[in-house]
């Protein structure tokens, strides 16, 4: 059989099991690709070819049918709705890939805007920025980005899953900046000393209540408290409001992400909290408010 054939055959099999059509097309392509070891170029060239004639070093030396065996298990987890990035075990994020896992959020390209806030902050005129903390840090995709962005700071990167420090000390080895990173375990920053000139975070702001309205991949497979912030999805956000007003020095940036309709609860946070003063509010390309940026109090303000 050629392989073009296997990849619609299995194409078939992602939309029966509920994948849009254009979708399922992308990730078999992928799929296909990531066991061969091709790029698209090579795919377009190839995709004609009998399966039987893929060569060992292609495949590795399993024999005949590897390439068929191998594809058929990634396909069986996709069928069950598990998401790609998963399955591929990276997701890219501002340019560059991160390894990702089940114990991870899947990094989207909305918390691209929070890297684009903080940089904006860190170098505004004027400005020095020596610490920086990330809240919730999943995979380490921010305070990694923002350090190969940004060659000054240190960062301090808290989360409550083991696993998923383990995941982002991974990723800040293999991007190099493992020296500039302490990752700790532990909820917001606590037991975490000293001040910080920026705070980010993408916390869980989902709420459970809409549970059953998320899409499998993100239900059934993410991890919930990476997710759901409580009934009203507010929890975290609140938390890291009092948190940042708490550790971040006079003057100081926080950068935050929030979900669809939180925008007027999320100012309410911030110009209630005290410490903090709303600046602004960032929308996303489909014009949704999707990041808010405050700065800590100075006395007498």
């Amino acid at each position: 059989m050629r392989l073009r054939e296997l990849v619609d055959g299995a194409k078939r099999r992602l939309e029966a099991a509920g994948i849009p059509r254009a979708e399922a097309a992308l990730d078999v392509e992928l799929l296909a690709r990531d066991v061969l070891g091709w790029d698209r170029a090579t795919w377009i060239a190839r995709r004609d070819d009998d399966e039987r004639s893929v060569d060992d070093r292609t495949v590795g030396a399993h024999g005949l049918g590897a390439f068929a065996a191998s594809f058929e298990s990634l396909v069986a987890r996709r069928a069950k709705r598990e998401p790609m990035a998963y399955i591929r075990g990276t997701q890219e994020f501002y340019g560059r890939e991160f390894l990702v896992g089940p114990g991870v959020l899947i990094p989207r390209p909305e918390t691209e805007f929070v890297v684009q806030e903080a940089l904006a902050a860190a170098r505004a005129p004027g400005r020095t920025v020596l610490r920086i903390a990330d809240i919730g840090t999943g995979s380490g995709i921010l305070p990694i980005t923002l350090a190969l962005e940004l060659h000054g700071p240190r960062f301090v990167a808290t989360d409550i899953s083991a696993e998923a420090l383990t995941l982002a000390r991974g990723n800040a080895a293999a991007h190099e900046v493992s020296s500039r990173i302490t990752f700790v375990e532990t909820p917001y920053l606590s037991g975490v000393s000293g001040a910080f000139d920026l705070v980010v975070s993408n916390p869980p702001y989902v709420r459970a209540t809409d549970a059953a309205d998320l899409q499998p991949e993100v239900r059934d497979h993410e991890p919930a408290e990476a997710l759901f912030g409580g009934d009203d999805g507010l929890r975290d956000l609140r938390a890291i409001v009092t948190a940042a007003g708490e550790a971040l020095a006079p003057g100081g940036t926080l950068v935050m992400e929030f979900g669809y309709g939180q925008v007027r609860a999320v100012k309410a946070l911030v110009e209630g909290s005290g410490t903090l003063a709303l600046s602004h509010v960032r929308h996303d390309l489909q014009d949704h408010a999707r990041v808010v940026v405050a700065t800590r109090r100075r006395a007498g303000t």
